[in-house]
Parts: structure tokens; C-alpha cells; sequence
């Protein structure tokens, strides 16, 4: 290379360099945080429309014509999980008609045995009124005045069957009633997944008739332009986690450092800790849109339109348990925001991790051994239950099917194959994170390397 080749690029350097040089030295660290969210928010508006035009792939190896085909079996593959979910709705809503028929058939022979103890109960206390000689004058036959005994004994032997037998309705009925609840939460949950299904595939399908509409050369200048700009993404990131702590809702780069600390505790991989509070809150960003208004019945209002809303909060099994968190925590329980419910089923779910508040008891005490506290809200506290609550459930083996079988128990308490397509979800989202870690450690040396030309350049303004 010639010395002045050598010099011009010295000098094309300088130039881009020193502007952002000066402008950082005559800006407080407020306003360049203010500057670069900003900017960052314009940048992640033209990641957004990026995204309309493609799917993030493998970029080098990926042709427009695979990545349409990938996306037609993709929509396929949603298309028959979506009728898959109709059925399992349909199912579910008959095992409920069944189970509420039980439940009224059961408690018709309840009431029908009351009826008959009540006309034992009578005949018994109409016969227990006569007296001993009353019945010895007014019995032509002694043999009569033992039939009545007879009569006597057999009612209350059959008065304590008809007990017997309330005593196993009631327990039946009791069992019913809890198999309703049951059935209503799994219709809730796959209303749930259909609804996400439904998400994703109108996304699909946008992309795949925006890419059915590019040419290749359309196609790979779409690809240039989404990767230039979520590099420059990543380097605003990356400055603000400079200039700020851990705020009530992270960048990137924040609550990728927080998935890292949560790793070192119990071994869950960020990225897929981060999938998972992704899918939930949005890391944050959507904790709830419902309001609990009466504990005793579990009823709220939602915040689109103030109406009342039932089965907001369990009314036995987390609303008591919420208004003690949320005195502890110094917060109103009646403005502090909370999961809606879905059609059946109870809403409820705090924070961004969006613990019911009867999963979150179980794990404050270690949550507040590790960060001093236990606040559902704190992002802090949220990532490190969430990142237990995976553990105990297996993530912490760090294998594909471990991690999916871990994201099923988070959403519905076990392992239901109704749900995969939560799973299978997460699984997508932690895959695509991957890629955006890897670049932001790529770009963590950055500020570095800014630092060490400015002295350069200032030892040779001097």
C-alpha cells in the first residue's frame, strides 16, 4: 500500500471518527442516553419493517427460493397445529358439557336423597311419639307392636344409607367440580396456543407473499440492509448498558447481562431464559392488562375499557396470597397489573416472568436469599425466579429437549402435547436470540477501541 493510500485513509477515518468524538465530549451522559434511545427507536422501527420483507435465516447460504419453501411448510405445519387446536377445543368443550350434566345429575340425587331422609325422619319421629302403653291398648295383635319395632329399625338402618350414600355423592360432586376447573384451564391454555398460532401464521404468510414479490438481487439488498442496521442496533445497546444500570424495563443488552448472572446460579442458558421471558412479558415490556377489584370473588376491571372482568385473580388460591405480596412490595393491589384470564380459566400472573401468585410463594424465600429481595416486579428478582423455576424443571441440562420440556411446564404445570406449539415457540425465539448474543459480544470490545483512539487523537492534536 502507498503512503498516500496510507494517509487517505487516515484521513477518511479521522473524519468519521472525530464528530462522534467531540459531540460525545460536549453532551452530558443524560443527554446522549436520551439521544441514542431515539436513535435506537428509529433503528428498531426499520428492524420492524426489515422483518416484513424477510425472515431471519441462515443468512449465507439461504436462496430466496428455499426460504419461500421453508416458509410454506411452516404455514402448513401451523395450519394443520391450528386444526389440530380446534378439535382439542371442541373436545374439551364436550368433556365440560359432560362433566357440568354429571355435576347436575349428581347433585338431582342428592337432593332427592335429602327428600327421602326427611320423609324417614318424619315417619321415625311420628312413631317415636307413641307411648308404651298407648301402644299396648290401641294393638289388637302383640305381633303388630313388633312390626312397628321392626318398621322402626329398618328405617333407620335405611336412613343411614341414604346418609352414607350423600356422604359419597358430595365427595363425587367435589371430585366433579375440580375436574371442571380443570377442563376449563386446559380450554383457557389452548385458546391460548390457538391464539398464538394465529400470530404466527399471519406473519408466515406475510413474508412469504412479500418475498414471493422480490426478485433474488431484491432479496439479497434486503438481507444487506436488515444486517447494517441491527449492527447498528446492537452498538446503541451496547452504549446505553454503558450509561445506565438495570432499569424497570431492559435493553437488550441489560437483560442479557441479567440472563448471564442468572446462569451462574443455576446453570439455564441466557438465551433460552430470555425466550422465555420474551414470550411471556416481552421481557418486561406487556406484565398485564387487568386490574383485581374484589379478592373474594377474583373480579377486576381491564384497562382497555374499564368493564368487569370475572376470574381475574383465583379468589382462594392467589388472591390472598397477591394482596400479602403486594404489601410487602409497597404496592396498591388494586392498581398494580395483572394478567388477564382467557375465556376460561383464571388470569392473575405478575411481572415479567408472570408468576401466579401462588408459584411465586414457593420461590421467594430463595429469590430474596440470592438478591436481598422478592418483588415480582423487579426485573432483577423476575429473572432470577424464572430462571429457578426452569432449573427445578430441568433447563439447567442445557439440551434442546429438556429446554422445551421445561418452556411446557412453565406454561401449563406439566407436560401436555395440547401446548407443544408454547414449547416449540420458545424454542424458535431462544435460536434466533443466539445469533443476536453472538453479535453483541462481538461488539462488546467496542467502546474500548473508541476509547484508545481518542487518546490517540488527542495525543496528536497536543
Amino acid at each position: 500500500m502507498s503512503k498516500f493510500s496510507k494517509i487517505l485513509i487516515l484521513v477518511l477515518f479521522l473524519a468519521f471518527v472525530l464528530p462522534n468524538f467531540f459531540s460525545f465530549a460536549q453532551t452530558t451522559p443524560r443527554e446522549e442516553r436520551q439521544a441514542l434511545e431515539r436513535e435506537l427507536r428509529e433503528v428498531e422501527e426499520r428492524i420492524i419493517e426489515y422483518e416484513k420483507d424477510i425472515q431471519k435465516t441462515e443468512r449465507e447460504k439461504r436462496t430466496l427460493r428455499n426460504d419461500i419453501a421453508l416458509l410454506r411448510r411452516r404455514i402448513e405445519k401451523l395450519d394443520l397445529q391450528a386444526r389440530q387446536s380446534n378439535i382439542m377445543i371442541k373436545d374439551i368443550a364436550i368433556q365440560i358439557k359432560d362433566t357440568e350434566g354429571s355435576i347436575d345429575r349428581t347433585a338431582l340425587k342428592i337432593n332427592d336423597s335429602k327428600k327421602r331422609i326427611i320423609n324417614i325422619l318424619r315417619a321415625i319421629y311420628k312413631e317415636e311419639q307413641r307411648s308404651f302403653i298407648e301402644i299396648l291398648f290401641f294393638e289388637r295383635r302383640l305381633s303388630n307392636f313388633f312390626s312397628n319395632l321392626m318398621t322402626l329399625e329398618n328405617l333407620h338402618n335405611k336412613n343411614s344409607e341414604l346418609l352414607e350414600n350423600i356422604k359419597n355423592l358430595k365427595i363425587r360432586l367435589e371430585s366433579q367440580k375440580k375436574s371442571l376447573d380443570q377442563e376449563k384451564e386446559d380450554l383457557a391454555r389452548t385458546r391460548k396456543v390457538q391464539l398464538l398460532q394465529k400470530e404466527e401464521n399471519v406473519k408466515l404468510r406475510r413474508e412469504r407473499d412479500s418475498l414471493l414479490r422480490l426478485t433474488q438481487a431484491q432479496y439479497q439488498q434486503y438481507l444487506r440492509g436488515k444486517e447494517e442496521i441491527k449492527r447498528r442496533a446492537v452498538e446503541i445497546r451496547a452504549r446505553i448498558f454503558q450509561l445506565i444500570g438495570v432499569a424497570d424495563v431492559p435493553t437488550f443488552g441489560e437483560a442479557y447481562d441479567l440472563a448471564k448472572y442468572v446462569e451462574g446460579i443455576t446453570g439455564v442458558r441466557p438465551a433460552f431464559l430470555l425466550a422465555i421471558l420474551k414470550q411471556e412479558s416481552n421481557i418486561g415490556r406487556n406484565v398485564g392488562q387487568c386490574f383485581l377489584r374484589n379478592p373474594r370473588t377474583g373480579e377486576g376491571v381491564g384497562i382497555r375499557n374499564g368493564r368487569t372482568i370475572q376470574r381475574v385473580m383465583h379468589p382462594r388460591r392467589d388472591a390472598p396470597i397477591f394482596l400479602q405480596i403486594t404489601e410487602r412490595a409497597g404496592r396498591d393491589p388494586f392498581n398494580t397489573p395483572v394478567s388477564c384470564p382467557m375465556e376460561f380459566g383464571w388470569g392473575g400472573a405478575m411481572g415479567p416472568a408472570q408468576f401466579i401468585p401462588s408459584t411465586w410463594i414457593r420461590y421467594k424465600e430463595r429469590v430474596r436469599a440470592i438478591t436481598g429481595s422478592a418483588d415480582p416486579w423487579n426485573i432483577k428478582d423476575s429473572f432470577v425466579a424464572a430462571g429457578l423455576h426452569l432449573a427445578n424443571n430441568g433447563a439447567n441440562r442445557r439440551t434442546p429437549e429438556a429446554e422445551w420440556r421445561a418452556a411446557m411446564i412453565y406454561f401449563a404445570g406439566t407436560v401436555n402435547l395440547r401446548f407443544r406449539f408454547y414449547g416449540d415457540s420458545v424454542m424458535r425465539i431462544a435460536r434466533g436470540l443466539e445469533g443476536d448474543i453472538r453479535d453483541l459480544e462481538r461488539l462488546a470490545q467496542l467502546p474500548k477501541s473508541l476509547a484508545f483512539f481518542k487518546v490517540f487523537i488527542k495525543g496528536a492534536h497536543n
